[in-house]
């Protein structure tokens, strides 16, 4: 059963957010602002951080200005490390070397065998033929049954930066701090990382959609701003967080279309960084003798910077992954869709896998789960529907809807086209039978779609750690670091356990 921390603080919670709902559709009206809002006053906000104070340098894009749509960038330090070699040049095996993952301050702690999860179903490579794997294997395995069941599967963070004051030098990859005056006009600078397109070190670029039952939550939020964090340093991944519009200003499709916006923003920014590259490289031996020539961005008729300097020297866009928590897995999987039916159109972003962490999905046939658990803490089935009422429009309302059950007939594209999913389920979720469910038709067309439950877990609990404080958070995020690896690393399975 979860802590009684977390009944109380779910009692508060969902007092709260139902009488908050209750006011929104009372007062909402008829007249929908295009612009809209991505966060609410009463959301505690993170500040940005672009200068890696711990580990991770954050900065706010507002990427369409005719809409309030925007992105928080998180880079991690390791983005400074050496460039990685290519998986065809590594002719000599590689040796085996223990995982450390990071905690959520940054620190190196190795994962001792007695914390991993007991797998179901068929185990991967690396856990068949791992040479390292402890004579108690088999008593680890029953201690940490605990922790989370998974079914269905089919299948050195090096700190080479060095601080200089504010300054960051990487390996081949010089980096100058930006002097900005601050806004307060003191006149200090403000230092933060800028870095030399050159032989950067590229990472995967995961984009990742918060919670919030559509009509709150935030990119920016403190809590989602920790979660992010832990992700980009687990993952070794730049993630791009949307700060999509909220309900009931923008009801559907806008968060929809918020999502595909970024995408495509994305396939941008890559089309303008090759642009800008081959641009710089016709001009000769001469530019390379100005410093400010190496960032070789291109400039539009406003004089306004069009590539984003950190997506360029560091996104991979071949390696694009899609994370949705809550209502945000219903839009990474519209936009994971969508991007199947555009096939070579996104050129070059490919999304490679999709994870969903406790979608929100619902359906007019209920489930075990959403009979049994339908009072369970903190989205109970009442709130949800009312978050449903605000976001739908009136005339489309329905528990059928293509944005709330992904199983309707007729949906497409078919699902055997779907990227790897992973679905993460909480034990005490009243919407986890469903998503268990879609993962199944997954799986049935042969699509890896492993299901990860958490026992003694509620809905956001691996979002919402800095609040109620769940040692499955940590477990989670790790759990989710081994999977995406396995389709963003060059080396493989190299990293799984």
């Amino acid at each position: 059963m979860p802590s009684v921390t977390v009944k109380l603080y779910s009692v508060f919670f969902k007092l709260l957010l139902k009488h908050r709902l209750q006011n929104r559709i009372q007062s909402q009206s008829d007249d929908s602002d295009a612009f809209g809002v991505t966060s609410r006053p009463e959301e505690s906000v993170a500040a940005v951080n672009p200068s890696f104070a711990d580990g991770v340098a954050t900065k706010d894009i507002h990427i369409d200005p005719f809409t309030s749509l925007s992105v928080r960038i998180f880079l991690p330090e390791s983005a400074l490390s050496p460039p990685e070699p290519d998986s065809k040049s590594q002719s000599r095996p590689r040796a085996r070397i223990p995982f450390k993952s990071p905690d959520l301050n940054g620190n190196s702690q190795s994962n001792q065998p007695s914390s991993r999860r007991h797998s179901y179903g068929t185990p991967t490579a690396a856990a068949r033929d791992d040479p390292g794997k402890p004579s108690n294997f088999e008593e680890s395995s029953r201690l940490s049954l605990g922790r989370r069941n998974s079914f269905g599967s089919s299948a050195a963070h090096p700190h080479n930066a060095k601080l200089n004051g504010n300054h960051y030098t990487g390996f081949s990859n010089d980096a100058e701090s930006l002097s900005l005056r601050s806004s307060d006009g003191g006149g200090l600078p403000y230092r933060g990382y800028s870095p030399l397109i050159g032989n950067a070190r590229k990472l995967p670029v995961l984009l990742q959609f918060h919670g919030g039952g559509w009509v709150s939550g935030s990119n920016d939020s403190v809590v989602n701003d920790v979660f992010c964090r832990r992700i980009a340093k687990l993952c070794d991944v730049i993630v791009v967080a949307v700060g999509y519009r909220l309900a009931p200003e923008n009801k559907y499709p806008a968060a929809f279309e918020d999502g595909m916006k970024v995408l495509n923003w994305l396939a941008k920014q890559a089309n303008l960084a090759e642009c800008s590259k081959s641009m710089g490289s016709s001009r000769g031996v001469a530019a390379e003798s100005k410093k400010s020539d190496l960032h070789r961005h291109i400039i539009d008729t406003f004089g306004a910077q069009m590539v984003e300097p950190w997506l360029a020297a560091h996104g991979d866009p071949s390696r694009c992954i899609l994370l949705g928590v809550s209502c945000g897995a219903n839009i990474a999987d519209y936009v994971a869709r969508k991007a199947v039916e555009a096939g070579r159109l996104l050129d070059p972003i490919k999304v490679v896998a999709q994870v969903l962490m406790y979608p929100f999905f619902m359906g007019s046939v209920p489930t075990h789960s959403e009979i049994k658990l339908a009072n369970s803490y903190f989205y109970d089935k009442d709130t949800c529907l009312l978050a449903w009422k605000l976001f739908l429009p009136e005339e489309e309302f329905s528990l059928d809807h293509p944005a709330a059950n992904p199983l309707i007939p007729g949906r497409g594209p078919p699902l055997k086209l779907m990227p790897p999913t992973l679905t993460v389920v909480a034990e005490h979720d009243w919407m986890r039978d469903r998503a268990i469910a879609y993962s199944e038709e997954l799986r049935k067309v042969n699509v890896d779609a492993p299901v990860y439950d958490y026992k003694d877990a509620v809905h956001e609990f691996a979002t919402l750690d800095m609040l109620i404080k769940t040692p499955q958070a940590q477990a989670c995020a790790e759990d989710i670091a081994i999977w995406v690896k396995k389709y963003i690393s060059f080396r493989g399975h190299e990293f799984s356990y």
